[in-house]
């Protein structure tokens, strides 16, 4: 219950869309997950979209092997970016960086953090012709928090995605210019 009511309340930046959706069942008796659209529009516009992720919180009271814990947290980005970007050797290291460094800055403990960082190159041919070729980076990693109160890794999510889909940092009351998809 404690871990439940430690996700509640939690006000995310204008960009971050969040809504609870059905967990996943086959994998913990208990679950709760959330997912969100970041978009600079408040009407969702598809010219302003920059990515979406999940949150999922699984709980077994029994506790799991692969856990070392009866929590476990799972997680996913996936954002559209410039190709020049995507060739970056770099930045799959870079994007999991982003995770770690968010986790840390707001304290949330864990351990058993494994994950991937993946690059899907998309490339359209004929009368799909019209969004050309782009690239996606996605982002899935899962960890263990110490205990049930899951409120610092909810914002450590939170931040991660935001850097993941290039919003600047979030300062309450200070309203970004919103970036629009350029048409192809």
């Amino acid at each position: 219950m404690e871990a439940l009511e430690s996700l509640k309340g939690l006000n995310f930046r204008a960009e971050l869309h969040v809504n609870q959706i059905p967990a996943p069942t086959h994998i913990a008796p208990w679950g709760v997950a959330l997912q969100a659209e970041i978009n600079d529009s408040a009407t969702l516009d598809p010219d302003f979209y920059r990515g979406d992720a999940k949150f999922v919180v699984l709980h077994d009271p029994e506790g799991q092997l692969a856990w070392n814990g009866t929590f476990r947290i799972v997680v996913h980005g996936r954002v559209p970016m410039d190709s020049e970007i995507g060739d970056d050797p770099l930045l799959g290291e870079v994007a999991w960086s982003w995770l770690t460094d968010a986790l840390h800055q707001r304290g949330a403990e864990f351990h058993s953090l494994s994950g991937t960082v993946t690059r899907v190159f998309n490339e359209t041919f004929g009368d799909l012709g019209l969004d050309s070729s782009h690239v996606d980076l996605e982002v899935r990693a899962s960890w263990s928090p110490t205990s049930p109160y899951l409120t610092e890794h909810l914002q450590a999510w939170a931040d991660f995605i935001s850097q993941l889909a290039g919003l600047g940092p979030h300062v309450p009351g200070l309203a970004a210019l919103p970036r629009k998809v350029p048409s192809t």
